[in-house]
């Protein structure tokens, strides 16, 4: 579960540290309080939002179990401990 906490944080923090990059490429001060405006900072939030959304769309569209499958879940069989699959 922390795997995609973590990614979907990884995506909305990516166009702030984008933003700063730049900044420092373009040899403007990345601390400068003017760089980051409020509305730059929304369009920022906005984009990264966007991002994490349709990352949340592409994880229910293409991840998970086909369409139609069984789960079967993990049980005994023989006093040994058989792992959950899907059929």
């Amino acid at each position: 579960m922390i795997r995609p906490l973590f990614t979907e944080l990884a995506l909305f923090i990516t166009p702030f540290v984008l933003y700063a990059l730049y900044l420092w490429a373009t040899h403007e001060g990345v601390l400068d309080v003017d760089a980051w405006s409020l509305p730059r900072l929304m369009w920022l939030g906005i984009t990264a939002f966007v991002l994490v959304i349709i990352s949340f769309v592409m994880l229910a569209q293409f991840g998970g179990a086909p369409p139609g499958s069984t789960y079967i879940p993990a049980h005994m069989e023989n006093g040994r401990l058989v792992p959950g699959t899907e059929r």
